[in-house]
């Protein structure tokens, strides 16, 4: 295992996600200013995620993600994973409705529905997607992705654009209304989730040859370098960790948000006249 000054002490510059986090920021920023009043945790959650997503990309992840399958794995899980959360956390999409405008506010909910998002946040398709990312590294692409300087620059950018069209939904969608049935599907998909995130770390762990095609030696390497094989089985376990870990705070975030949701179902009910509810129960048993 590294020295842990590495962790600090090692640095690149990775220009496109420099370039990245300053746009991005810089926007944020001045929604912030704009906006005038803005939880200080909101501001201080989008924040830790746009430094995380600079660690990963020019601190130690980004230095020995090239020669290591582990580190490559902890950067890109971050990016999909973690990252977006933390975005996602300091509310975008809301700040931006709140200081854009009408026309700004009608284009973000233009953007929240249209196609591109409602398919990548399906409770289906996100699980699918999040696998299939993994999943390929279980085959050469792996060595692609690691060592390819354009394969990496476009995993720089489009790997934290794929989480957080698959959480914001999940995160920003609290101000909308959604029924309890609704939720309760939600639930059992995310426990899908939950568990299809696993496959490709145990199979990473368990698997007795290198599955990236290259089990030669790393030029360069230092005398902490594991093995190839050892280096995969480290990669499945930190994969493996981190994909679990995460879905924590989406399965509390959508028992919060089942929660709100039967009480709201509970207080339309009550809030029905004797005629109405007469109404309702008829209109349900005409269905059976």
């Amino acid at each position: 295992m590294p020295p842990l000054s590495s962790l600090a002490t090692s640095w690149t510059a990775d220009i496109p996600a420099l370039l990245l986090a300053a746009v991005v920021g810089v926007l944020y920023a001045r929604g912030v200013r704009k906006a005038g009043h803005w939880p200080v945790r909101r501001v201080l959650s989008f924040g830790l995620g746009v430094l995380l997503f600079l660690y990963l990309s020019c601190g130690f992840p980004g230095v020995y993600g090239v020669s290591l399958r582990w580190v490559f794995t902890v950067k890109v899980a971050g990016y999909v994973f973690v990252v977006p959360l933390l975005l996602a956390a300091g509310r975008p999409l809301a700040l931006a409705r709140e200081t854009l405008g009408p026309n700004g506010r009608r284009r973000v909910d233009a953007f929240m529905a249209g196609r591109p998002v409602r398919v990548l946040s399906h409770p289906v398709v996100a699980p699918l997607l999040g696998l299939a990312i993994f999943a390929s590294f279980l085959t050469p692409v792996l060595y692609l992705l690691r060592t390819d300087p354009l394969a990496g620059a476009l995993t720089v950018l489009l790997a934290p654009a794929l989480g957080l069209l698959m959480v914001l939904p999940a995160v920003e969608g609290e101000e909308r209304p959604a029924s309890s049935a609704v939720m309760v599907v939600g639930f059992i998909y995310v426990f899908i989730e939950l568990l299809a995130d696993a496959v490709p770390g145990i199979l990473l762990r368990l698997s007795g040859t290198v599955l990236d095609g290259f089990a030669g030696p790393v030029p360069g390497a230092l005398g902490w370098f594991p093995g190839a094989l050892r280096d995969q089985q480290l990669a499945g376990d930190l994969l493996w960790f981190v994909a679990e870990v995460v879905d924590l705070p989406l399965i509390i975030l959508m028992m919060m948000r089942f929660q709100r949701s039967d009480k709201a179902d509970a207080q339309a009910i009550d809030d029905l006249s004797d005629e109405e509810l007469a109404e309702l129960n008829r209109r349900h048993l005409n269905r059976l």
